[in-house]
C-alpha cells in the first residue's frame, strides 16, 4: 500500500535541498501509481507545505523548545506536513493528521522523537480549542472580521509587514512592496488570493472553432466553465477537470491553456493580418500563438528566445493549433541586429520576478529576493532598449510582466521614456478590453484581488519618429 504522505515527504525533502516544487512533485509522482484522490492529496500537501512554510515555522517556534531552523531538516519537513493538515485541511480529521505524522516520523529515522511529534501536534490542537472558546485569535485587519487565517494560534508582531508575513507566509520584503502600493486591508486580500489554488483558463482558437462549440463540448463532458469579461476567447474551468490533455478539443487544437491576464497582453498589442511581429521573449509560446490567431495566421511572427527546449514547446503548441505564420529564432534578443526597423509590432514579455503569479509557483516567494529583482530590472531595461530598435517608425511595442513590483514595471518604462524622446505611451482606447485596467499614466495593471486573475503589468508604446 503506497502512503501518499510518504510520497509528499519525499518530494518536500527534495524541495528543501533546492529542487523546484513542481519538478520534485513530478519526479515522485512518476515513480508510483496512485489513485486520483491520493494524487490530489500529495499535490495539495506538497504545494501547501511549501506555500505556508513561514507560518508553519512560526508555529514550530511557538510550540517547540528548539526553533524550526534548529530542528533536523527532515523532522522539520514532517512537522510541516502534520501542521499543514491541522491548519488548512478541514476534511482531514485532526486524529488522522496526528497519527499519520507520528507514523511518518517513525518510518523516516525519528522513532525516538515520536513522543515529541505527537506532543507538539496535540499542543497545537489544544491551543486552537482554547483560542476558539476564548476568541483570542483575531484577524490583524479587524477584530470583528476574522480573516481566513485568523483561527491560527499565532503570536503576531505589531509591524504590519511582519504581521502579514507570518500570518499569510510571505517574506517581509514582498509584503512591504505591496503595502507601498495598497492599503493594509487590500494587501491582506492580495495575500489571501495568492494562497488559493490557481484556476485554469482556456483560450479558444477561433481559427479552428468557436467559444460556443467549446463551451458546449466541455459541458457535455460534465466540465463546468464560465466566460470572462473583456476576453472574447477565454473560458475558465470551475470544476475539477482531470488531465488537461483528455479534455474535448485538445488534440484538435481548439484551445490552449492561458491565464486570462496573459490573454489581455496580445489584445493590447492588437496585431493585424499581414504584419511583421517580433515576440522578443517568446517561449513557451502562449502569447505568440495568440498573436497568430489575432492576425488570422496571416503575416510573419518571429518567436525569439534563448532557450531551445522551451521553444520546442512553442512549436508543439503551434502545430497542435495548426498555425503556420510563426518562425523560430533561437538566441538572446539583446544580441540580434537583423531585426532593426523591420517590425510593425514587438512584444516584450520580459523575464521577471513573477510576484503576480505566486499562487502558481509555490516556492517562488522563497526564491526571489530584493537583489534578484534589481538584477531583473537591469535585464528588463537592456531588453527594452534593444528590442525597441526592431520597431519601424509609427510601429508599436508592448512591454509586459507578470510581476507587481514597480522596479520592474513603472520604473523600467519611466527610465526608457526619459532616454527615448521618440517614444510615447499609447493608452488603451475606451473600446479596448484593456481600458478597464488602465491608469491615468496610460499603463495597465491587473491586481489579482480586484480582478480575480494573475497579477500583470503592461504598457503600449508607439515610436513617433526615428531618433537616428
Amino acid at each position: 500500500m503506497i502512503n501518499p504522505r510518504q510520497i509528499a515527504f519525499l518530494a518536500l525533502r527534495d524541495v528543501h535541498k533546492g529542487a523546484y516544487a513542481d519538478v520534485a512533485l513530478d519526479k515522485v509522482l512518476q515513480k508510483v501509481k496512485l489513485q486520483d484522490s491520493d494524487r490530489r492529496l500529495v499535490t495539495e500537501l506538497v504545494y501547501g507545505s511549501v506555500r505556508r512554510q513561514r507560518t508553519l515555522d512560526a508555529l514550530i517556534d511557538q510550540f517547540a523548545k528548539k526553533k524550526s531552523h534548529q530542528q533536523p531538516a527532515n523532522l522539520r519537513t514532517i512537522l510541516h506536513l502534520g501542521l499543514y493538515q491541522l491548519c488548512y485541511q478541514e476534511r482531514i480529521p485532526p486524529s488522522a493528521a496526528v497519527n499519520t505524522t507520528v507514523q511518518l516520523a517513525k518510518e523516516n529515522g525519528f522513532a525516538g522523537l515520536t513522543g515529541f511529534v505527537n506532543g507538539l501536534l496535540r499542543q497545537y490542537i489544544r491551543q486552537t480549542e482554547v483560542d476558539g472558546k476564548d476568541g483570542l485569535a483575531v484577524s490583524p485587519s479587524s477584530p470583528s472580521s476574522p480573516s481566513f487565517a485568523s483561527h491560527l494560534p499565532l503570536q503576531l508582531r505589531e509591524n504590519p509587514a511582519e504581521r502579514l508575513g507570518i500570518l499569510h507566509s510571505f517574506p517581509d520584503w514582498i509584503i512591504q512592496v505591496w503595502l507601498e502600493q495598497l492599503s493594509f486591508t487590500e494587501t491582506e486580500q492580495l495575500c489571501e488570493w495568492m494562497n488559493q489554488s490557481p484556476t485554469i483558463d482556456l483560450r479558444i482558437n477561433p481559427l479552428r472553432t468557436s467559444i460556443d462549440l467549446v463551451e458546449q463540448a466541455l459541458k457535455s463532458a460534465d466540465i463546468l466553465v464560465k466566460r470572462l469579461p473583456h476576453l472574447p476567447q477565454a473560458l475558465r474551468l470551475i470544476s475539477n477537470s482531470g488531465s488537461i490533455k483528455n479534455l474535448p478539443g485538445f488534440s484538435e487544437g481548439w484551445w490552449v491553456v492561458q491565464d486570462s491576464s496573459a490573454q489581455l497582453v496580445s489584445h493590447l498589442l492588437d496585431p493585424q493580418p499581414g504584419e511583421v511581429v517580433i515576440d522578443a521573449c517568446a517561449a513557451p509560446g502562449g502569447k505568440t500563438t495568440h498573436i497568430a490567431e489575432l492576425m488570422g495566421d496571416k503575416g510573419k511572427i518571429w518567436a525569439c528566445d534563448r532557450t531551445a527546449s522551451r521553444l520546442r514547446k512553442l512549436q508543439e503548441n503551434a502545430q497542435r493549433l495548426n498555425l503556420q505564420s510563426i518562425q523560430i529564432c533561437t538566441g538572446d534578443s539583446r544580441q540580434f541586429v537583423q531585426f532593426k526597423n523591420t517590425a510593425d509590432r514587438v512584444l516584450l514579455d520580459a523575464p521577471c520576478s513573477g510576484l503576480g503569479t505566486l499562487h502558481r509557483h509555490a516556492d517562488a516567494r522563497w526564491r526571489q529576493t530584493p537583489e534578484t529583482v534589481q538584477e531583473l530590472s537591469q535585464l528588463q531595461q537592456e531588453l527594452l532598449s534593444h528590442s525597441s530598435t526592431f520597431v519601424k517608425v509609427g510601429g508599436v511595442l508592448v512591454y509586459a510582466t507578470c510581476t507587481l513590483h514597480p522596479a520592474e514595471n513603472e520604473a523600467v518604462i519611466s527610465q526608457f521614456l526619459a532616454a527615448s524622446p521618440n517614444w510615447e505611451i499609447e493608452a488603451p482606447s475606451p473600446d479596448s478590453p484593456l481600458f478597464a485596467y488602465s491608469s491615468p499614466e496610460g499603463w495597465c495593471k491587473v491586481w489579482p484581488q480586484r480582478q480575480n486573475m494573475d497579477g500583470f503589468f503592461m504598457t503600449r508604446l508607439r515610436k513617433t519618429n526615428d531618433s537616428e
